[in-house]
C-alpha cells in the first residue's frame, strides 16, 4: 500500500477480527478492561487507528450501555466479556458501514520516491521554494523548512507536524533560526529532514483520518425505513411546492438545498452529484403524477430509493473542509 493513499474503513476489517478473551486465572473482568480489550483488538484490525472517541460512544449505545461510568466498573464474568467484545466490535463495524472513515497510512514511502530519484527531489525542493520565496528574493529563512513540510502535507507522505511530535523533534534538530538560504541550500538541508522522517515513520507508521466522508445511501436508507420521518420529508418538500413546476422538478429543488442532512452529498459545485441527480430524476421527468399527496409520497419513496441504489453501487466523495 503507497503511503498517502485513501484507504476506506466500513467496517469489513473488522468482521474476522479474534475475538477469544486472553488466558488469565480470573474469572471476571471489569467493563473497562473488556472495553480496553477491544478497543486494542479493533485498532490492530484498523492498521493501528486510535478510534476516534464519537465512533466508540455512537458503538456503546448500539450495545445499550447508556451510563460509561458505571458499565466500566461494573464486573463482568467470563461469558459476559465475551459476548460483550463481540457486539461491541460489531458495532463499531456497524457503524463504520454506516458511516465510513477515510484514512491514509503513512509508512515513508512516498518520501522515500523522492528521496531515490534526483530528478524528482530536486524538483519537489525547487517547487517548495519558489512557494516560500513569497518575496522573490532567492533567499529564505532556515526555519521555513517546517513551512516546506506543510506544504508538501499528507499527499506526499508527510503527517502534521501538530499531530506527529517525532517531526517536531527531527526539525528542531536541523533549525538554525536567522539563516538565509539560497535554493541550493534549502535542498542541501530538506534531504536529510525527509530522509530522518521516512526513517522513523518506516518503523512506526502513521494513521491519518482524511476530512472526507462517504456518501453510500446508508443513512437516506435509514430515512425510508422509518414512515414518520419519511412522511415530515414529503410535508416539507409538498410545503415548498408552486404551481407551473412539476412533482419531479419541486422534488428534485428540495433534495439539492438540503440534501446534506438526509443523507444525501453535498450538490452545490459538485459535478458527480449533479449528474448523479440527472441520471435519477430522467425516469420521473416525463409521466410523474401531479396530483394527490399520496401519490406524491410515492414518488418521493421512488426517488428516494434510487439515489440510495445508485450512492450504494457508486458512492461518493466529499471533502468536509468546503
Amino acid at each position: 500500500m503507497s503511503d498517502g493513499a485513501l484507504t476506506v474503513l466500513d467496517g469489513t476489517h473488522l468482521r474476522a477480527v479474534d475475538l477469544s478473551l486472553p488466558e488469565a486465572d480470573v474469572s471476571s473482568l471489569t467493563g473497562a478492561q473488556v472495553l480496553d480489550l477491544a478497543d486494542s483488538k479493533a485498532s490492530s484490525s484498523l492498521f493501528g487507528l486510535s478510534l476516534p472517541q464519537g465512533l466508540k460512544s455512537s458503538a456503546l449505545k448500539r450495545v445499550n450501555v447508556q451510563d460509561d461510568g458505571v458499565f466500566r466498573s461494573a464486573e463482568l464474568d467470563r461469558e459476559q466479556a465475551l459476548k460483550l467484545t463481540k457486539d461491541y466490535i460489531t458495532a463499531i463495524a456497524d457503524e463504520l458501514k454506516d458511516d465510513p472513515l477515510v484514512i491514509s497510512i503513512l509508512d515513508g514511502n512516498t518520501i522515500r520516491l523522492f528521496l531515490e530519484d534526483e530528478d524528482d527531489f530536486a524538483m519537489l525542493a525547487e517547487n517548495l521554494f519558489t512557494d516560500l520565496d513569497a518575496e522573490d528574493k532567492g533567499k529564505i529563512n532556515k526555519s521555513e523548512i517546517r513551512s516546506a513540510l506543510v506544504h508538501m502535507g499528507v499527499e506526499m507522505g508527510v503527517p502534521p507536524i501538530s499531530e506527529y511530535p517525532p517531526l517536531s523533534d527531527i526539525l528542531t534538530k536541523h533549525e538554525a533560526h536567522g539563516e538565509e538560504l539560497g535554493q541550493a541550500q534549502f535542498a542541501e538541508l530538506l534531504q536529510p529532514v525527509l530522509h530522518e522522517l521516512a526513517e522513523a515513520l518506516g518503523k512506526k507508521h502513521v494513521v491519518f483520518i482524511q476530512n472526507i466522508k462517504i456518501v453510500n445511501g446508508s443513512k437516506l436508507r435509514k430515512l425510508l425505513a422509518d414512515d414518520k420521518q419519511l412522511n415530515n420529508v414529503v410535508e416539507k418538500i409538498l410545503q415548498g411546492k408552486k404551481d407551473g413546476l412539476g412533482s419531479a422538478e419541486v422534488i428534485r429543488s428540495f433534495l439539492e438545498k438540503n440534501g446534506l442532512e438526509l443523507g444525501l452529498p453535498p450538490s452545490e459545485g459538485n459535478e458527480p452529484v449533479a449528474l448523479l441527480y440527472d441520471l435519477v430524476f430522467a425516469d420521473f421527468e416525463e409521466g410523474a403524477p401531479e396530483e394527490g399527496e399520496d401519490s406524491f409520497g410515492n414518488l418521493v419513496k421512488k426517488i428516494l430509493e434510487k439515489l440510495a441504489d445508485q450512492l450504494e453501487t457508486s458512492p461518493v466523495f466529499h471533502d468536509t473542509e468546503h
